[in-house]
């Protein structure tokens, strides 16, 4: 119950031009960037190999393409629930899902002794939490009603 001394906090003041300007460039490079990751997942071992990628020769051909299809479904989550207005909240979800990405690409490089990749995957990693937290805390996109 509220009077007319207590603050009505139900309605938040929409967020700034600047931020929201800044969230979807944020969204839009983040979103770019893994569909160029994934269509690198998509070639034939030899060819990523001779690229760089010698793990791709290692592993099941299944790993590199997997990866490449949740980098799609990512893309489009960082995109479509934020534009259309419908479950807006996913794009959160699907930053963080792309983040969790990350989380297993940068041991993983460590690990096989790859850091020429370290710094992209750290870009990645800067997008993404500035996705995750603008759209989570900053900016959020109303649903539509």
């Amino acid at each position: 119950m509220t009077d007319a001394t207590t603050p009505d906090t139900t309605t938040a003041p929409p967020p700034s031009k600047v931020w929201s300007i800044a969230l979807w460039g944020g969204q839009i490079a983040l979103a770019g960037l893994y569909l160029m990751g994934a269509s690198f997942h998509f070639m034939p071992p030899a060819e990523a190999a001779a690229m760089g990628a010698v793990w791709m020769f290692e592993v099941p051909i299944a790993l590199p393409r997997f990866i490449g299809v949740m980098e799609i479904l990512g893309a489009i989550g960082l995109i479509l629930p934020a534009a259309t207005r419908i479950k807006p909240h996913l794009t959160v979800w699907a930053a963080a899902g792309l983040l969790a990405i990350q989380a297993l690409a940068i041991p993983f490089h460590i690990l096989r002794g790859e850091f020429e990749p370290l710094p992209f995957n750290l870009i990645y990693v800067v997008l993404g939490v500035f996705v995750l937290w603008g759209r989570a805390r900053k900016a959020p996109i109303a649903p539509r009603t």
